[in-house]
């Protein structure tokens, strides 16, 4: 994997974890304003909106960047609306990038031919 390959990813990475707890706080906004006086949707909104928007961005260019198969870029599109998503794309990017330096290692080492 070279390193803008690496970059891609880690960057989709960094913004998973936030665009889920961003979409968890605007459901509970949400709630809230129907059910209170406090109203923070808007903000909320628009946090979302700007990591939801840079999710994207950096989806396609990982997608772009790794080649991955129709199958695996649609699920990483998948998580990204669903309210806990980002937490899972993030755990399983950490285990893609985690297997590929174990694998390059391997090859440096010339224990495999990965």
């Amino acid at each position: 994997m070279d390193i803008k390959t690496a970059t891609a990813l880690r960057r989709l990475r960094l913004v998973s974890a936030p665009e889920a707890v961003s979409f968890l706080l605007l459901l509970v906004c949400s709630v809230l304003k129907r059910t209170t006086d406090f109203n923070a949707v808007p903000a909320m909104g628009m946090i979302h909106g700007v990591l939801f928007i840079l999710y994207v961005i950096f989806w396609a260019d990982a997608w772009n960047r790794t080649r991955w198969p129709l199958k695996t870029a649609a699920l990483y599109f998948v998580l990204s609306v669903l309210p806990t998503g980002g937490f899972f794309a993030d755990r399983k990017l950490r285990r893609e990038a985690e297997d590929a330096v174990i694998a390059a290692r391997a090859r440096r080492e010339g224990k495999v031919n990965a």
